[in-house]
């Protein structure tokens, strides 16, 4: 089984497609319960530990099945593309938003709930850091 994890701890997003990476208790201290939010699909997993981003997803995102998987996928390449390239470029963006890049493939299907959630932390991300990874105003929530 491959796994994708996301690990987003005081602005940390890994993303690992090739390997697995273990998360250890030491990893999830700076945790609080309802921060971490974890979706396992058949064979990949999104772990997002972020504080607040939990109840934003229950409280102002759209609900599942409002987009479309392929809505989901191709708004998450562009913002991990854009996101690579703010990581690559911590002189001119906020290094400590952007600190790791992430593997994502247009060629793997993660399914669809790993995609809801990641295309809402990006929305979340947005809004709540004052960032813009796809040009023009900040998308609604």
């Amino acid at each position: 089984m491959k796994h994708l994890v996301v690990i987003v701890a005081l602005l940390l997003i890994a993303f690992s497609c090739a390997t697995s990476k273990k998360i250890t208790s030491k990893d999830l201290t700076n945790a609080q319960v309802g921060d971490t939010i974890s979706v396992n699909s058949d064979d990949y997993e999104i772990l997002i530990i972020e504080p607040g981003f939990n109840t934003w997803l229950v409280s102002r995102a759209k609900p599942k099945g409002f987009y479309s998987q392929q809505y989901l996928e191709n708004k998450n390449m562009f913002y991990v593309t854009t996101w690579n390239s703010r990581v690559l470029q911590p002189q001119r963006f906020k290094a400590n938003l952007y600190e790791m890049q992430i593997d994502y493939s247009a060629n793997l299907d993660y399914g669809y709930d790993v995609n809801y959630q990641l295309y809402n932390y990006f929305v979340y991300f947005q809004n709540r850091y004052n960032q813009n990874l796809l040009g023009g105003r900040i998308p609604p929530n």
